[in-house]
Order: structure tokens, then C-alpha cells, then sequence
């Protein structure tokens, strides 16, 4: 779908369905005790109503933020093998070499195909044309 065509969709069918939810919220609000998990629930979900609602004002947002999840779910899992890189330079390289690859995966890129065109060719291109190498601007050398 188009943003213009998801944007009215949601209006359409998503906003009713959130002004009644958020009706239903206020109206419990006063019955439940606030420092209980359900007030505590009430209090968060109201508190960041319009963070909540944001989708329905923009066709181009997505309405959950499982892609976030899924790409830094690599960053969660490797986490605590990362903390024994030998130093702090070792560090600060794998998360330059990390930030690489999850740019060559944003923008479809095969990592060690990138790497190794640009590697091979980094030291004769021009520096004031280095953006044509970042991952989302990369062509391969003609061969």
C-alpha cells in the first residue's frame, strides 16, 4: 500500500478503535489503584497516548518496531561475548567493522563483497567522492 493509502486505512479503522480504548482507559483510571500493575498500566499507556498513536497521523511510519528489534537483536545476543576484545581499540574497531555490515544489510549489500571492493580500491579514489563507497551508494568495480 501506498503511506497515503495506509494512512487512510488507519484513520479509518485504527483511530475509532484507539479513541475507545483510550475512553475505556480515563474511565477506569479512577477505579483502579495506581500503584497496582494494572494502574501502573493505565497510568503508562495514557502518559504516552500520543507516542501510541503516532501511526495513525503517518502512512509512512510502520505500527510496531519488530524490524528494530530484529536488527539489533544481534547487538543483545553478542553482547557479552563482545566485552572481551582485548582492548579498548579492540572495541571501538568491532563496533566500527559492526556498524559496516548492519549498513551493508540495511541497504541489501553483501558485506564481504563491500569490503572487498572497497578495500581494494579505497587507497586511489578520489576523497572528495568517498560517498560513493558508503554501502548505500556502492556500485562494484567494473572489471
Amino acid at each position: 500500500m501506498t503511506p497515503e493509502d495506509r494512512l487512510h486505512l488507519r484513520q479509518r479503522q485504527s483511530r475509532p478503535i484507539l479513541d475507545k480504548l483510550r475512553d475505556y482507559l480515563r474511565q477506569i483510571q479512577g477505579e483502579v489503584l495506581p500503584k497496582s500493575p494494572a494502574g501502573r498500566a493505565v497510568s503508562y499507556t495514557l502518559k504516552n497516548w500520543t507516542a501510541l498513536n503516532r501511526y495513525c497521523d503517518d502512512g509512512n511510519l510502520e505500527i510496531d518496531n519488530n524490524a528494530t528489534e530484529r536488527s539489533i537483536r544481534a547487538v543483545a545476543v553478542g553482547r557479552r561475548n563482545w566485552t572481551f576484545f582485548g582492548s579498548d581499540q579492540g572495541g571501538k574497531t568491532a563496533a566500527v567493522l559492526r556498524s559496516f555490515v548492519a549498513s551493508c544489510q540495511r541497504a541489501g549489500v553483501e558485506p564481504f563483497a563491500w569490503f572487498k571492493d572497497v578495500l581494494s580500491r579505497i587507497g586511489s579514489h578520489p576523497i572528495n567522492r568517498i560517498a560513493e563507497l558508503l554501502p548505500h551508494n556502492w556500485a562494484p568495480a567494473q572489471a
